[in-house]
């Protein structure tokens, strides 16, 4: 592919470059003095997240493929179970299909664990979290007087942070409460709002992944753009079906120990009161192993070392995944990554 004239230049200001370091040495400094220690894991590895909506880059190798990681989850798992209590790590994690103003496939992730924490003092985490990241950015403002850096700083949402569970968020912005809805009656509901519904999704009852499908689809064109607008809003309590590697609470439906946190609309990260309990890990990747195999995509490997470090027992413990470059995004006020990037993936 001929290069454009200019596509050597970074993508972001270097005025912009300089914020951002400032803000990475900030959030390594906010978990340092917390009693957090930084790991750094493989980026490929040969386990395989069992999320079905995170695609991950393959990589051959001579023993075999291996994963260019979508999350360091599983490795900082396997620190927890050989006893770490306090982990964070800042790093690049890759995922593919994800390239927009908002998504880069290869992307900066906070991501940090704590073993007996719950998801409410994980919460609080959070919000302490981002109001270091706007104080420095608001401070920072000192060093580009004149103009330099291009954007608008944006003011510290108040605290606290608004709390939604799921259930409510439906209940107040699609007006359904869609926890025990058939997929049939999630699709009535997507008509019914007018939502425009991609040819791949079908309204099957006995296909749970098409259940979830609507569900997100929902979510995306109903509820999210709805969420965190005049301050900050975590959603929690989502579908069992959409645990992923969180704990389920068995009650009427059941529902995944599992939080987002939404700002302007924005998804900036996601949290797990983890699962801890090997068996129901094992359920798990067989489950999404059956899908993949029905829908002719490759299956999940055989043997995870995160089930062997689960089977040597993993502590009960909260995580917590913040997109960097997202949040950089929202507190500078930029229009796309590419602006706090300084080099974004066509120009990688």
């Amino acid at each position: 592919m001929p290069a454009e004239p200019n596509d050597y230049l970074p993508s972001a200001t270097l005025p912009m470059l300089r914020l951002r370091a400032r803000l990475l040495s900030g959030v390594r400094r906010f978990f340092d003095d917390r009693g957090y220690f930084e790991v750094d894991t493989p980026l490929l590895s040969h386990d395989r997240a069992i999320d079905r909506h995170l695609v991950p880059f393959s990589v051959e190798a001579r023993t075999g493929p291996r994963y260019l990681q979508t999350s360091p989850e599983f490795a900082m798992k396997r620190l927890l179970a050989a006893g770490a209590q306090a982990i964070y790590q800042v790093g690049h994690v890759f995922r593919g299909g994800e390239l927009g103003s908002r998504h880069n496939p290869e992307f900066t992730m906070v991501e940090w664990y704590r073993a007996g924490d719950s998801q409410t003092e994980q919460m609080e985490v959070v919000e302490d979290l981002i109001d270091a990241m706007f104080v420095a950015t608001s401070e920072a403002r000192r060093d580009f007087q004149g103009g330099a850096l291009p954007v608008e700083i944006k003011r510290q949402p108040a605290r606290p942070y608004r709390r939604t569970s799921y259930r409510d968020a439906f209940r107040s912005h699609a007006g359904r409460d869609v926890m025990l809805l058939a997929a049939s009656e999630l699709a009535e509901l997507a008509r019914d709002r007018h939502v425009a519904v991609p040819e791949s999704l079908a309204a099957d009852d006995r296909d749970i992944a098409d259940r979830d499908g609507w569900l997100n689809l929902l979510l995306a064109e109903l509820v999210e753009p709805k969420l965190g607008l005049d301050r900050p809003e975590f959603l929690f309590d989502y579908p069992a079906s959409q645990a992923a590697l969180a704990r389920i609470r068995h009650e009427t439906p059941p529902v995944a120990d599992r939080f987002e946190l939404y700002i302007s609309g924005i998804e900036v990260c996601n949290g797990y009161h983890e699962l801890t309990d090997a068996d129901e890990l094992r359920r798990r990747i067989h489950g999404e192993s059956q899908r993949l195999a029905a829908t002719g995509d490759e299956a999940l490997p055989v043997s995870s070392r995160l089930l062997a470090a689960m089977d040597a027992g993993l502590p009960a413990c909260t995580g917590v995944a913040l997109g960097f470059d997202r949040m950089m995004m929202l507190v500078t006020g930029a229009n796309s990554v590419a602006e706090v990037l300084p080099f974004a993936f066509d120009r990688a």
